[in-house]
């Protein structure tokens, strides 16, 4: 954060005097000791946080500790609202936020990473914590939402989730609900019922009203809340009390404001003027308000206010500070730009130059939005983006940004440039080359005729170079590999001498462009370069993240020992680091698919869970679709292609390759699949839609597909036996190898010596066969490829027979056959008719555990169509129909442990 920490945004609510006793509500609160989560959810007006604050002043300290916090539409920013979580949890348990707080600091530190500490934080507190999120609906974050669905997940037994708003939270509320981990109260439970109108308007109240005109105030308010508060204030003191009931009419929203009026009208000139300059307050002190007003008595007034119940709601024990009700400060508002529709501006210019006075920048910048003095807005945020971008806040920068005009957002190069940083931070490139060119523009001098104004002379001298790195990237990401190298190579050239957080970028930039023209060795030393660079920069985090690229290209180039030691590195990095660094789930999911390879399929399922388990936030923004390519392939192992392709599909939709070629297509590997088990006419559809063929010129960036497209042609010929295709894949994997060995890259030689090894086998040259197998295992055993040869099938398992016949490599080839054989859905040795496979075996034992069907599907990584199928033959061949006597037959032949 930018700003000082508000405490009173902490503070419960202080319990009103005289309120309707209403223990259904209390009770139904209660009930959720033994949930996850209580949603409280109404419109304003509805009492939500009254009944909370009411309900938890019964709470006994010793058996329970209450955190609360009240939000604002300011907390959309991830790092503030974690940082306030964190906070109010610290009021009640001081261990809380030891390890988390310095994590969520950290740049260096991702928001799952800071939730597992915390996690871990709250499940070491004795008694029961209750958090409370007041005002939830202003939180319109996505990624917010994401690490408040991971803390439901796996909150600890003693703590429990209170959210009240205006509307549904985009939660996983019909996961928990049916776990019935979900306690609610909706409008129609905070209505008053005629009983709780009554105490209220003649008890509390004490309006001398008869049955009649209770009932008709409760018929026409319908129980709302706020309506019946209003009402009562209005005829408080006023004669003809049954004629205001009798018109008192209107929807909701004619209510609040004929009642409002009503009750501004009957106050004293000077308090209504009060309460209309300082509705555009989101919370208020004596001192602010009297910046505000142009007055000095702003901490009496409020204490009068809070006294006559004038919907002022105290933020902290002292009486410090406060906030009205919201919806009463709507009304105020509303009827401010009525009749006053000039001041609104120069009330936010006093009030943000009191913040900016008293140290709350971020507070000064928002009210300089809305009182339109965007100049002084944008010199306030642009000294501030260093620390925004350190502290990971770009959300609260683009919104910033977003809300200037254009005009004064492009007579701004830094906030431009700030703002093409943001956007290409998330890979969005819409707009971005128009700012370019107007940066570009400004760069190029007085003649050029563009103005512009700095407020941060490191950040100009710094422009040039970072508009040619943006140039670069844009450049790459277009498939402009010459213009990109240009560009970063200008990068290069202007950047100071020793500044290595400008020289990383476009170092880094360099060799993915050389990557992207099959350059490996080029694109290792110099993506490496940039890693390095960045690495004494104090960049920890990129560098982690670099660790995929660095791992990719050696997987490229066939070294995949190399590859795993560069995982291991960058895991062992980011797991010693304090905290944790961001990329160790994308450490996780490239060792999963190193293992896979090595036909270590626990190892790859284990480092997939765990991947899992960190969760989406500690990503880097390609891990999502990375991590479902690695269990689409441990479907394909496992059986499962319909879960296979249902991952290929999710994959698909949440692809983002950063910047890195896109060098393994997913409708490639997709259309691999379905070669492989028999949707040959699918596959085929794929090569139509391509355009591919087998005398196409050849270039890196489709070796994979022309690769996939031999496959093809090798199955076409096993299917209809067409001498074409098997001609045509010959001759295309001869000037695939001579490309791939002419640019080093050992992986893609390896692959296509099988497939030609596989081609002659087909054409009936078992020397040629044999030859070109030969090699391939010269070159793979070193690096302990297994799965490249075992899922070519049992024509490979012939050949590496024959190979094995001829001594050649034997050890490394019986290995091969012995996976070969290995295969998980290989019958069993058992006493039954039909045994079951080893696949149905895991399904029957996890059939004798608590889990259901879903749990199931995920601990075995496939589809839960897969498991009811699986099951289905299960109950088959033990001869029983449900799950129970399942296991019990099972446990009778020895198949499950018995309990």
């Amino acid at each position: 954060m930018t700003g000082p920490l508000l405490t009173t945004k902490l503070h419960v609510p202080r319990r009103r005097r005289g309120l309707v006793a209403r223990p259904r509500l209390g009770d139904r609160l209660s009930q959720g000791d033994e949930a996850v989560l209580t949603l409280v959810s109404a419109p304003a007006g509805f009492g939500k946080t009254t009944l909370l604050t009411d309900w938890l002043a019964a709470v006994d300290p010793q058996q329970r500790s209450v955190a609360w916090l009240s939000l604002d539409a300011r907390d959309n920013d991830p790092a503030v609202f974690w940082t306030y979580v964190l906070a109010a949890l610290a009021t009640v348990a001081p261990g809380v936020g030891a390890g988390s707080l310095p994590q969520l600091r950290s740049p260096d530190s991702s928001v799952e990473t800071t939730l597992s500490t915390l996690i871990n934080e709250v499940a070491a507190v004795e008694s029961d914590v209750v958090l409370v999120l007041d005002d939830y609906h202003v939180i319109e974050s996505p990624e917010i939402h994401e690490g408040m669905a991971f803390l439901l997940e796996h909150l600890p037994p003693q703590a429990h989730l209170v959210v009240a708003g205006r509307a549904d939270p985009p939660l996983p509320l019909t996961r928990l609900r049916a776990r019935g981990e979900l306690v609610e109260l909706r409008a129609t439970d905070l209505r008053f019922t005629p009983e709780e109108v009554a105490q209220y308007l003649t008890g509390t109240m004490q309006l001398p009203l008869s049955a009649g005109e209770v009932a008709a105030l409760d018929g026409r308010t319908e129980g709302w809340i706020a309506a019946l508060q209003l009402a009562a204030l209005s005829m408080q003191g006023r004669g003809d009390v049954s004629g205001f009931i009798t018109d008192f009419a209107g929807d909701d929203r004619y209510i609040v404001d004929y009642l409002v009026e009503e009750v501004l009208l009957r106050q004293p000139d000077g308090v209504r003027a009060f309460l209309l300059q300082t509705s555009i307050l989101s919370r208020l002190s004596g001192a602010l308000c009297d910046a505000v007003t142009g007055r000095d008595d702003g901490r009496v007034v409020l204490e009068a206010l809070e006294r006559g119940n004038l919907f002022v709601v105290p933020l902290d024990d002292r009486r410090q500070w406060y906030r009205y009700h919201h919806l009463f400060a709507d009304v105020l508002q509303a009827h401010l730009l009525d009749e006053q529709p000039g001041a609104t501006a120069e009330l936010h210019r006093r009030a943000g130059e009191w913040f900016q006075r008293n140290g709350e920048p971020s507070e000064a910048i928002e009210h300089a939005l809305a009182a339109g003095d965007y100049d002084r807005a944008a010199d306030l945020v642009e000294p501030l983006i260093p620390a925004l971008n350190r502290h990971r806040r770009e959300a609260t920068l683009r919104r910033w940004l977003e809300s200037l005009p254009d005009e004064v957002l492009r007579a701004r190069p830094v906030l431009s440039a700030g703002y093409v940083g943001a956007l290409m931070s998330t890979g969005e490139v819409r707009g971005v080359d128009a700012r370019l060119e107007e940066v570009e523009r400004w760069l190029a001098g007085p003649s050029s005729g563009v103005d512009g104004f700095v407020v941060d002379d490191e950040a100009r001298r710094r422009l040039p170079g970072q508009i040619a790195m943006f140039r670069s990237a844009q450049a790459l990401a277009s498939g402009d590999v010459d213009a990109s190298m240009r560009h970063a190579r200008r990068a290069l050239d202007l950047a100071a001498p020793g500044d290595l957080a400008t020289r990383g970028g476009p170092e880094a930039l360099l060799g993915l462009a050389s990557w992207t023209t099959g350059e490996l060795d080029e694109g290792y030393r110099w993506y490496a370069q940039g890693m390095a660079s960045l690495d004494d920069a104090g960049y920890a985090t990129d560098v982690v993240g670099g660790a995929v690229t660095l791992a990719e290209i050696r997987i490229a180039q066939g070294r995949l020992r190399d590859a795993m030691t560069i995982y291991r590195r960058g895991l062992r990095r980011a797991e010693q680091a304090v905290p944790v660094l961001k990329g160790a789930a994308d450490m996780h999911v490239g060792m999963s698919e190193l293992f896979r390879e090595r036909n270590d399929l626990q190892a790859a399922r284990q480092h997939l869970e765990r991947s899992s388990e960190l969760g989406p936030s500690s990503d880097l923004p390609k891990n999502a679709y990375r991590r479902r390519l690695a269990m689409a392939r441990l479907c394909e192992v496992n059986g499962d292609l319909d879960g296979a392709f249902d991952l290929l599909d999710d994959a698909e939709r949440c692809f983002n390759n950063d910047f890195s070629p896109d060098v393994r297509p997913i409708p490639a590997l997709r259309a691999r699949m379905e070669t492989a088990h028999g949707r040959l006419g699918d596959a085929l559809d794929w090569v139509g839609e391509r355009g591919l063929t087998a005398d196409d010129d050849l270039s890196y960036l489709r070796e994979y597909e022309h690769v996939t497209l031999a496959r093809v042609l090798l199955a076409r010929h096993a299917t209809d036996g067409a001498g074409s295709a098997l001609r045509a894949a010959s001759g295309l994997l001869d000037r695939l190898l001579s490309a791939a060995e002419a640019g080093h890259r050992t992986g893609s030689v390896i692959e296509i010596l099988v497939l030609r090894a596989l081609a002659a086998q087909a054409g009936g040259d078992m020397p040629a066969a044999l030859a070109a197998l030969r090699r391939a295992l010269s070159l793979a055993e070193p690096e302990d490829y297994v799965r490249i040869f075992v899922d070519e099938g049992p024509p490979m398992t012939a050949l590496l027979r024959s190979a094995a016949a001829s001594g050649s490599t034997s050890g490394y080839v019986r290995r091969l056959l012995g996976a070969s054989g290995g295969h998980d859905d290989e019958p069993v040795a058992q006493r039954l008719v039909e045994p079951l496979s080893a696949r149905e075996l895991d399904v029957l034992r996890l059939l004798a555990t608590d889990l259901d069907g879903p749990r199931i599907a995920s601990e075995l990584f496939v589809s839960l169509n897969t498991v009811r199928t699986h099951t289905k033959n299960i109950y088959a061949k033990l001869g029983v129909t449900n799950r129970r006597a399942a296991v019990r037959r099972g446990q009778e032949l020895d198949l499950v442990r018995g309990r």
